[in-house]
């Protein structure tokens, strides 16, 4: 029986700051690994103010030699639109970017905390919002380079905001859709153990196992196939491609959990090798705006149609922002049952959705999910089929429905996974 089953009652006893307290400590010592005379970079909005204090304190009692937290503000942004004038949607403060990068290339560690409104840009002009998407990626680009190429020990956790917790839990006073995206929040981070970095570590080492089974078996592709039929699609990986999952050993010697939860076992797909159609299991929320019932089809790797019945207009414009915006960068296995699935939320955030399915990635891929892949240039990595792209973004198409086969280079099939469940 799991220390959590134990303790439940105990964690239960716990006050809000206990609790809150919890999350920092994982966050500092399990999601960053953070190293004594480390600087740490952080990014929150500004309803995660307790939060934030939280993991300052515990960030400077495990030895952080400087903690600088970039705040945002979801009036602030809707201010932008309601009022700037249409050239501030093409710019970026890429002073602002350099200046990380430059932090990361000097040895910062990096987190975010996520928990801004999921639908905030839903009714701004499309055409700006994917502008203003454009111009931060591009600014973006050489810190995300290094978070890519996991060169820094870096992670995401979330803290409840209202706006959030009012889309998670409608029609329920804010007070209360706060305490249960809290809890929720507790739970999946898992830290309602008695010793949550303990629980951490075996976590750790079961996802690890799977991994390992994955890497052993070499597949050339995976089969998606959906009981109903709205998803039958072949995934080629990427020529001597890595799975990965859990915690990982970044290019700073340092050990870390970049996602606070995780549940995924994940790698490197082909980008010209994708073809079939697949259909969108969650709806997706990106920079501010909810696209849901996402329908694409895919021929040699390219999106060649894609629809959903809201935020088509988005969906298309993010899929044009480049020509690897297009294409897969990440393709990720989760059971059904995950203690994610098994809660019934449904967050409106890709942190926790895509612990609840199976999920592909457009964009960007992850160099370390190839072999020697963190040492290749660009071009190395595009001959064995890895994606490039300013974005990367990731959204679930698993279920309970869901079967998926591991297929061999020669062709015969393996189950991999039946009702959306490992086999």
């Amino acid at each position: 029986m799991s220390s959590a089953a134990l303790s439940a009652p105990a964690f239960a006893s716990l006050s809000f700051d206990e609790k809150l307290d919890r999350l920092a400590e994982v966050a500092v010592r399990v999601g960053l690994g953070l190293r004594e005379g480390q600087e740490l970079v952080l990014t929150a909005p500004t309803d995660a103010l307790p939060l934030v204090r939280r993991i300052t304190h515990h960030a400077y009692r495990a030895g952080a030699l400087l903690v600088t937290t970039f705040f945002s503000d979801d009036a602030c942004v809707l201010a932008r639109f309601a009022e700037a004038p249409d050239a501030s949607f093409d710019i970026a403060p890429v002073w602002l970017q350099d200046a990380i990068a430059t932090a990361f290339r000097n040895g910062a560690a990096r987190m975010a905390i996520a928990g801004t409104n999921p639908s905030l840009l839903a009714g701004q002009d499309p055409n700006k919002v994917a502008r203003a998407n454009v111009a931060a990626s591009k600014a973006s680009k050489p810190a995300m380079e290094l978070i890519t190429r996991h060169a820094i020990n870096w992670t995401i956790v979330a803290a409840a905001t209202p706006d959030w917790a009012k889309l998670v839990f409608p029609g329920e006073p804010v007070e209360q859709a706060m305490a249960k995206l809290w809890e929720a929040i507790f739970h999946a981070s898992r830290i309602t153990g008695d010793d949550p970095v303990a629980d951490w570590q075996q976590h750790g080492a079961r996802l690890k196992q799977r991994v390992d089974t994955l890497n052993a078996k070499r597949y050339h592709a995976l089969h998606f196939r959906s009981k109903d039929g709205s998803t039958d699609l072949k995934v080629g990986l990427a020529d001597q491609h890595l799975w990965a999952g859990g915690g990982t050993t970044a290019g700073n010697g340092i050990y870390c959990q970049p996602n606070i939860p995780t549940e995924e076992c994940f790698t490197t797909p082909h980008k010209d090798r994708i073809d079939g159609v697949v259909r969108a299991s969650k709806p997706l929320s990106h920079q501010g705006t909810l696209i849901e019932n996402i329908r694409c089809r895919f021929e040699g790797g390219r999106i060649v149609e894609a629809t959903a019945t809201a935020g088509e207009d988005v969906l298309n414009k993010l899929i044009s922002t480049d020509d690897g915006a297009r294409r897969l960068g990440e393709v990720a296995l989760v059971p059904a049952s995950s203690p994610i699935a098994a809660s019934g939320i449904l967050y409106w955030s890709t942190l926790f959705d895509e612990n609840a399915a199976s999920h592909i990635a457009l964009g960007q891929a992850y160099s370390t999910c190839l072999i020697g892949g963190e040492k290749m240039t660009q071009e190395e990595l595009t001959k064995l089929g890895a994606n490039e792209s300013l974005i990367h973004v990731d959204w679930m198409i698993g279920s309970a429905q869901m079967d998926v086969d591991g297929l061999a280079a020669d062709g015969p099939a393996e189950p991999l996974m039946r009702s959306g469940e490992w086999v």
